[in-house]
């Protein structure tokens, strides 16, 4: 599986709707509205390489809203735990 974390920075007034889209998007595993210089990151998980610009380019970057995308492949993991566990906030 080939992972892909592509930061998005959107229209702020239409960050909801812009992530709701994305997140719609067959490829796209979990979608983060996150604080700091960019709105949202978006998680893409793949078998292929060349899966990632047809969602990526194809798919993600075409959703109104978006001003603008930067994408990371990783390489590697160090970590098995689950993502959500990674990013909760521990209120169980």
């Amino acid at each position: 599986m080939i992972t892909a974390i592509v930061f998005v920075n959107a229209d702020v007034a239409r960050i909801p709707e812009v992530a709701e889209a994305i997140a719609a998007v067959p490829g796209v595993s979990e979608v983060y509205s996150v604080t700091g210089q960019i709105d949202l990151i978006a998680m893409v998980r793949v078998r292929e390489h060349d899966e990632i610009s047809s969602v990526v380019a194809d798919k993600v970057n075409k959703v109104p809203g978006i001003v603008s995308t930067e994408t990371h492949i990783a390489y590697r993991t160090f970590s098995r735990h689950d993502l959500e566990s990674a990013f909760s906030l521990g209120l169980d």
